[in-house]
Protein backbone atom coordinates (compact mmCIF):
# COMPACT_ATOMS: atom_id res chain seq x y z
CA UNK A 1 0.00 0.00 0.00
CA UNK A 2 1.45 3.35 -1.04
CA UNK A 3 0.29 6.55 0.61
CA UNK A 4 -1.03 9.36 -1.59
CA UNK A 5 -1.34 12.01 1.13
CA UNK A 6 0.85 14.98 1.86
CA UNK A 7 4.40 14.48 3.07
CA UNK A 8 6.50 16.30 5.65
CA UNK A 9 9.82 17.66 4.43
CA UNK A 10 12.57 16.99 6.97
CA UNK A 11 16.31 16.57 7.31
CA UNK A 12 18.68 13.90 8.50
CA UNK A 13 22.11 12.39 7.97
CA UNK A 14 22.52 9.70 5.33
CA UNK A 15 25.06 7.46 3.66
CA UNK A 16 24.78 7.71 -0.13
CA UNK A 17 27.11 4.77 -0.91
CA UNK A 18 29.21 2.22 1.00
CA UNK A 19 32.29 4.43 0.68
CA UNK A 20 30.71 7.84 1.23
CA UNK A 21 30.79 9.48 4.67
CA UNK A 22 27.41 10.26 6.16
CA UNK A 23 26.23 13.79 5.51
CA UNK A 24 23.16 16.05 5.56
CA UNK A 25 20.19 14.71 3.59
CA UNK A 26 16.76 16.17 2.85
CA UNK A 27 13.84 13.76 2.58
CA UNK A 28 10.14 13.36 3.35
CA UNK A 29 8.17 11.63 6.11
CA UNK A 30 4.52 10.69 5.74
CA UNK A 31 1.88 12.87 7.35
CA UNK A 32 0.56 11.10 10.48
CA UNK A 33 -2.42 8.84 9.84
CA UNK A 34 -5.15 8.09 12.39
CA UNK A 35 -2.97 5.68 14.43
CA UNK A 36 0.38 7.41 13.91
CA UNK A 37 2.56 9.40 16.29
CA UNK A 38 4.93 12.12 15.03
CA UNK A 39 7.99 12.45 17.26
CA UNK A 40 10.54 15.24 17.46
CA UNK A 41 13.82 13.36 17.98
CA UNK A 42 16.03 14.51 20.86
CA UNK A 43 18.67 11.77 20.91
CA UNK A 44 19.62 8.75 18.82
CA UNK A 45 22.04 6.04 19.88
CA UNK A 46 24.69 4.72 17.51
CA UNK A 47 24.69 0.94 17.02
CA UNK A 48 27.18 -1.34 15.25
CA UNK A 49 24.25 -2.28 12.99
CA UNK A 50 24.19 1.32 11.76
CA UNK A 51 27.83 1.07 10.70
CA UNK A 52 27.44 -2.35 9.06
CA UNK A 53 24.39 -1.15 7.10
CA UNK A 54 25.69 2.28 6.11
CA UNK A 55 29.00 0.84 4.89
CA UNK A 56 27.34 -2.01 2.98
CA UNK A 57 28.93 -4.72 5.14
CA UNK A 58 25.58 -6.47 5.43
CA UNK A 59 23.72 -7.28 2.21
CA UNK A 60 20.70 -5.31 1.06
CA UNK A 61 21.48 -1.69 1.93
CA UNK A 62 19.36 0.72 -0.12
CA UNK A 63 20.99 4.13 -0.58
CA UNK A 64 20.56 6.82 0.53
CA UNK A 65 20.41 5.20 3.98
CA UNK A 66 19.45 7.12 7.14
CA UNK A 67 20.47 4.86 10.06
CA UNK A 68 19.39 4.99 13.70
CA UNK A 69 17.11 2.78 15.80
CA UNK A 70 17.75 3.93 19.37
CA UNK A 71 15.44 6.92 19.33
CA UNK A 72 14.29 9.15 22.18
CA UNK A 73 12.02 12.11 21.52
CA UNK A 74 8.88 13.98 22.45
CA UNK A 75 5.48 13.55 20.86
CA UNK A 76 4.80 16.44 18.49
CA UNK A 77 1.50 15.25 17.00
CA UNK A 78 -0.89 12.31 17.28
CA UNK A 79 -3.38 10.83 14.88
CA UNK A 80 -7.10 11.00 15.56
CA UNK A 81 -7.32 7.40 16.84
CA UNK A 82 -4.16 7.40 18.99
CA UNK A 83 -4.69 6.46 22.62
CA UNK A 84 -2.10 6.56 25.38
CA UNK A 85 0.15 9.26 23.92
CA UNK A 86 -0.20 13.02 23.88
CA UNK A 87 1.84 15.99 22.74
CA UNK A 88 4.94 16.47 24.92
CA UNK A 89 5.22 12.86 26.13
CA UNK A 90 8.74 11.45 26.32
CA UNK A 91 8.80 8.37 24.09
CA UNK A 92 11.12 5.93 22.39
CA UNK A 93 11.33 4.00 19.13
CA UNK A 94 13.53 0.94 18.79
CA UNK A 95 14.49 -1.38 15.98
CA UNK A 96 10.99 -1.93 14.55
CA UNK A 97 8.27 0.40 13.33
CA UNK A 98 5.74 -2.17 12.07
CA UNK A 99 4.91 -5.86 11.61
CA UNK A 100 2.04 -7.83 10.11
CA UNK A 101 0.20 -7.96 13.47
CA UNK A 102 -1.61 -11.21 12.64
CA UNK A 103 0.94 -14.08 12.51
CA UNK A 104 1.62 -16.36 15.48
CA UNK A 105 4.73 -14.45 16.57
CA UNK A 106 2.99 -11.08 16.45
CA UNK A 107 0.04 -12.54 18.39
CA UNK A 108 2.48 -13.61 21.11
CA UNK A 109 4.04 -10.14 21.31
CA UNK A 110 7.21 -11.26 19.53
CA UNK A 111 6.99 -8.88 16.61
CA UNK A 112 10.73 -9.12 15.97
CA UNK A 113 10.11 -12.66 14.68
CA UNK A 114 7.12 -11.66 12.51
CA UNK A 115 6.61 -14.48 10.04
CA UNK A 116 5.77 -12.00 7.29
CA UNK A 117 8.78 -9.81 8.08
CA UNK A 118 8.87 -7.00 10.61
CA UNK A 119 9.53 -3.50 9.31
CA UNK A 120 12.89 -2.24 10.52
CA UNK A 121 13.20 1.38 11.61
CA UNK A 122 15.55 1.97 8.69
CA UNK A 123 16.46 0.24 5.40
CA UNK A 124 13.22 -1.79 5.30
CA UNK A 125 10.45 -1.70 2.68
CA UNK A 126 8.01 1.01 3.78
CA UNK A 127 4.43 -0.03 3.04
CA UNK A 128 3.22 3.55 3.61
CA UNK A 129 5.43 5.27 1.03
CA UNK A 130 6.50 2.44 -1.26
CA UNK A 131 10.15 3.30 -0.59
CA UNK A 132 12.36 2.36 2.33
CA UNK A 133 12.23 3.41 5.96
CA UNK A 134 14.53 6.13 7.24
CA UNK A 135 15.85 5.99 10.79
CA UNK A 136 16.60 8.19 13.73
CA UNK A 137 19.58 10.22 12.50
CA UNK A 138 16.94 12.82 11.68
CA UNK A 139 14.83 15.67 12.97
CA UNK A 140 11.59 13.70 13.35
CA UNK A 141 9.91 10.38 12.70
CA UNK A 142 6.34 9.14 12.20
CA UNK A 143 5.54 5.77 13.76
CA UNK A 144 2.48 3.55 14.24
CA UNK A 145 1.38 3.90 17.89
CA UNK A 146 1.84 0.19 18.68
CA UNK A 147 5.58 0.62 18.10
CA UNK A 148 6.00 3.72 20.27
CA UNK A 149 7.31 3.16 23.81
CA UNK A 150 6.81 5.15 26.99
CA UNK A 151 9.97 6.56 28.58
CA UNK A 152 9.94 7.49 32.27
CA UNK A 153 10.98 11.03 33.13
CA UNK A 154 13.12 9.37 35.84
CA UNK A 155 15.57 8.30 33.13
CA UNK A 156 18.14 10.58 31.54
CA UNK A 157 16.84 10.67 27.95
CA UNK A 158 20.25 10.61 26.26
CA UNK A 159 21.48 7.66 28.33
CA UNK A 160 18.16 5.85 27.86
CA UNK A 161 18.46 5.85 24.05
CA UNK A 162 20.65 2.69 23.81
CA UNK A 163 18.11 0.78 25.90
CA UNK A 164 16.03 0.62 22.71
CA UNK A 165 18.56 -1.75 21.09
CA UNK A 166 21.53 -2.63 23.30
CA UNK A 167 19.24 -2.88 26.31
CA UNK A 168 16.46 -5.00 24.81
CA UNK A 169 18.92 -7.19 22.89
CA UNK A 170 20.38 -8.33 26.22
CA UNK A 171 17.17 -8.19 28.27
CA UNK A 172 15.14 -10.48 26.02
CA UNK A 173 17.43 -13.55 26.30
CA UNK A 174 18.03 -12.96 30.01
CA UNK A 175 14.26 -13.07 30.56
CA UNK A 176 13.58 -15.90 28.10
CA UNK A 177 16.10 -18.18 29.80
CA UNK A 178 14.87 -17.10 33.25
CA UNK A 179 18.01 -15.50 34.60
CA UNK A 180 17.59 -14.39 38.21
CA UNK A 181 18.63 -15.09 41.78
CA UNK A 182 20.68 -18.24 42.06
CA UNK A 183 21.75 -18.10 38.41
CA UNK A 184 25.40 -17.90 37.39
CA UNK A 185 25.71 -15.91 34.19
CA UNK A 186 28.65 -15.27 31.90
CA UNK A 187 28.81 -12.19 29.66
CA UNK A 188 31.31 -12.33 26.80
CA UNK A 189 32.63 -8.93 25.76
CA UNK A 190 32.39 -5.51 27.38
CA UNK A 191 31.04 -3.11 24.79
CA UNK A 192 27.67 -1.54 24.04
CA UNK A 193 25.81 -4.82 24.48
CA UNK A 194 28.06 -6.37 27.11
CA UNK A 195 27.89 -3.50 29.56
CA UNK A 196 24.08 -3.60 29.42
CA UNK A 197 24.15 -7.39 29.88
CA UNK A 198 26.17 -6.96 33.08
CA UNK A 199 23.92 -4.23 34.47
CA UNK A 200 20.70 -6.10 33.74
CA UNK A 201 21.86 -9.56 34.88
CA UNK A 202 23.16 -8.01 38.11
CA UNK A 203 19.86 -6.17 38.69
CA UNK A 204 17.97 -9.45 38.12
CA UNK A 205 19.97 -10.95 40.98
CA UNK A 206 22.38 -13.20 39.05
CA UNK A 207 26.03 -13.85 39.84
CA UNK A 208 27.78 -12.27 36.84
CA UNK A 209 31.12 -13.29 35.31
CA UNK A 210 32.57 -11.10 32.55
CA UNK A 211 34.81 -12.73 29.94
CA UNK A 212 37.07 -10.22 28.20
CA UNK A 213 40.34 -10.20 26.27
CA UNK A 214 41.23 -6.82 27.85
CA UNK A 215 42.60 -6.81 31.42
CA UNK A 216 42.17 -3.02 31.38
CA UNK A 217 38.39 -3.48 31.49
CA UNK A 218 38.40 -5.29 34.84
CA UNK A 219 37.72 -2.23 37.01
CA UNK A 220 34.90 -1.05 34.75
CA UNK A 221 33.26 -4.46 34.72
CA UNK A 222 33.26 -4.70 38.52
CA UNK A 223 31.86 -1.16 38.80
CA UNK A 224 29.06 -2.07 36.38
CA UNK A 225 28.01 -5.05 38.50
CA UNK A 226 30.18 -8.02 37.53
CA UNK A 227 31.15 -10.30 40.41
CA UNK A 228 34.16 -11.78 38.61
CA UNK A 229 36.27 -10.99 35.57
CA UNK A 230 38.00 -13.69 33.55
CA UNK A 231 40.61 -12.88 30.90
CA UNK A 232 39.54 -15.20 28.12
CA UNK A 233 43.05 -15.39 26.61
CA UNK A 234 44.22 -17.05 29.86
CA UNK A 235 43.74 -20.78 29.21
CA UNK A 236 44.18 -21.70 32.87
CA UNK A 237 41.61 -19.15 34.00
CA UNK A 238 39.15 -20.44 31.40
CA UNK A 239 39.74 -24.05 32.39
CA UNK A 240 39.01 -23.15 36.01
CA UNK A 241 35.49 -22.05 34.99
CA UNK A 242 34.61 -25.35 33.26
CA UNK A 243 31.08 -26.51 34.08
CA UNK A 244 30.32 -23.53 36.31
CA UNK A 245 27.74 -21.38 34.51
CA UNK A 246 24.02 -21.73 33.86
CA UNK A 247 23.84 -19.22 31.04
CA UNK A 248 26.24 -17.28 28.81
CA UNK A 249 25.38 -14.16 26.82
CA UNK A 250 27.89 -13.71 23.99
CA UNK A 251 27.82 -10.09 22.82
CA UNK A 252 30.95 -10.04 20.66
CA UNK A 253 30.40 -8.87 17.07
CA UNK A 254 33.57 -10.46 15.68
CA UNK A 255 34.29 -14.09 14.77
CA UNK A 256 35.85 -16.05 17.65
CA UNK A 257 36.19 -19.56 19.06
CA UNK A 258 33.03 -20.49 20.94
CA UNK A 259 34.33 -23.74 22.43
CA UNK A 260 36.08 -22.35 25.54
CA UNK A 261 32.83 -20.67 26.54
CA UNK A 262 30.65 -23.70 25.83
CA UNK A 263 32.93 -25.70 28.15
CA UNK A 264 32.20 -23.19 30.92
CA UNK A 265 28.51 -24.17 30.88
CA UNK A 266 27.00 -26.66 33.30
CA UNK A 267 24.98 -29.60 32.05
CA UNK A 268 21.88 -28.19 30.29
CA UNK A 269 23.46 -24.73 30.18
CA UNK A 270 22.66 -22.34 27.35
CA UNK A 271 24.93 -19.99 25.43
CA UNK A 272 23.09 -17.34 23.45
CA UNK A 273 24.63 -15.28 20.67
CA UNK A 274 23.48 -11.68 20.32
CA UNK A 275 26.56 -10.18 18.64
CA UNK A 276 26.30 -10.28 14.84
CA UNK A 277 29.73 -10.54 13.17
CA UNK A 278 30.14 -9.79 9.48
CA UNK A 279 31.92 -13.17 9.07
CA UNK A 280 30.85 -16.51 10.65
CA UNK A 281 32.26 -17.87 13.89
CA UNK A 282 34.42 -21.00 13.55
CA UNK A 283 32.12 -24.01 13.92
CA UNK A 284 32.06 -25.22 17.54
CA UNK A 285 32.97 -28.78 18.49
CA UNK A 286 29.93 -31.04 18.66
CA UNK A 287 31.15 -33.03 21.67
CA UNK A 288 31.14 -29.94 23.89
CA UNK A 289 27.40 -29.80 23.23
CA UNK A 290 26.34 -33.42 23.32
CA UNK A 291 28.35 -34.56 26.34
CA UNK A 292 26.59 -32.10 28.67
CA UNK A 293 23.34 -31.52 26.75
CA UNK A 294 24.39 -27.90 26.30
CA UNK A 295 22.56 -25.58 23.91
CA UNK A 296 23.86 -22.93 21.54
CA UNK A 297 21.17 -20.39 20.71
CA UNK A 298 20.56 -16.96 19.25
CA UNK A 299 18.26 -14.07 20.08
CA UNK A 300 17.04 -11.02 18.17
CA UNK A 301 16.18 -7.75 19.95
CA UNK A 302 12.79 -8.13 21.69
CA UNK A 303 9.07 -7.61 21.24
CA UNK A 304 7.29 -4.36 22.02
CA UNK A 305 5.77 -5.62 25.29
CA UNK A 306 9.09 -6.88 26.63
CA UNK A 307 10.82 -3.67 25.51
CA UNK A 308 8.31 -1.70 27.58
CA UNK A 309 8.94 -4.15 30.44
CA UNK A 310 12.67 -3.42 30.14
CA UNK A 311 12.14 0.34 30.13
CA UNK A 312 9.93 0.15 33.22
CA UNK A 313 12.47 -2.12 34.96
CA UNK A 314 15.26 0.34 34.15
CA UNK A 315 13.22 3.25 35.52
CA UNK A 316 12.59 1.31 38.75
CA UNK A 317 16.25 0.33 39.16
CA UNK A 318 17.79 3.53 37.73
CA UNK A 319 19.58 1.71 34.91
CA UNK A 320 20.78 3.52 31.79
CA UNK A 321 23.65 3.06 29.36
CA UNK A 322 27.11 4.51 29.80
CA UNK A 323 27.35 6.98 26.93
CA UNK A 324 29.40 9.58 25.13
CA UNK A 325 27.20 12.26 23.56
CA UNK A 326 28.30 13.61 20.17
CA UNK A 327 27.09 16.18 17.64
CA UNK A 328 25.84 14.73 14.37
CA UNK A 329 28.79 16.08 12.38
CA UNK A 330 31.08 13.71 14.31
CA UNK A 331 29.21 10.55 13.29
CA UNK A 332 31.86 9.40 10.80
CA UNK A 333 34.56 9.82 13.43
CA UNK A 334 32.35 7.88 15.86
CA UNK A 335 32.06 4.99 13.37
CA UNK A 336 35.85 4.83 13.06
CA UNK A 337 36.23 4.90 16.84
CA UNK A 338 33.63 2.14 17.23
CA UNK A 339 35.74 -0.11 15.03
CA UNK A 340 38.59 0.42 17.50
CA UNK A 341 36.29 -0.13 20.52
CA UNK A 342 37.14 3.45 21.49
CA UNK A 343 33.91 4.28 23.31
CA UNK A 344 32.60 3.71 26.83
CA UNK A 345 30.19 2.23 25.91
CA UNK A 346 27.74 3.77 23.45
CA UNK A 347 27.72 6.90 21.32
CA UNK A 348 24.52 8.94 21.39
CA UNK A 349 23.82 11.78 18.95
CA UNK A 350 22.36 14.99 20.34
CA UNK A 351 19.93 15.90 17.56
CA UNK A 352 20.01 19.59 18.47
CA UNK A 353 23.24 19.55 16.45
CA UNK A 354 21.41 18.64 13.23
CA UNK A 355 21.70 21.46 10.64
CA UNK A 356 18.49 23.33 9.82
CA UNK A 357 19.03 22.98 6.06
CA UNK A 358 21.12 20.84 3.71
Amino acid sequence: MTATGAMIETIGYAATSPEAPLGPFSFARREPGPTDVRIDILFCGVCHSDLHTARGEWPGTVYPCVPGHEIIGRVAETGTSVKGFKRGDLVGVGCMVDSCQHCASCAEGLEQYCENGMTGTYNSPDKHTGGVTYGGYSKEIVVEQKFVLRISDKLDPAAAAPLLCAGITTWSPLRHWKVGKGTKVGVVGLGGLGHMGIKLAHALGAHVVLFTTSPSKTADALALGADEVVISKDAAAMAARAGSLDFILDTVAAPHDLDPFLVALKRDGVMTLVGAPAEPHPSPGVFNLIMKRRSLAGSLIGGIAETQELLDFCAKHNIVSEIETIPIDRINEAYDRMLKSDVRYRFVIDMKSLPKTV
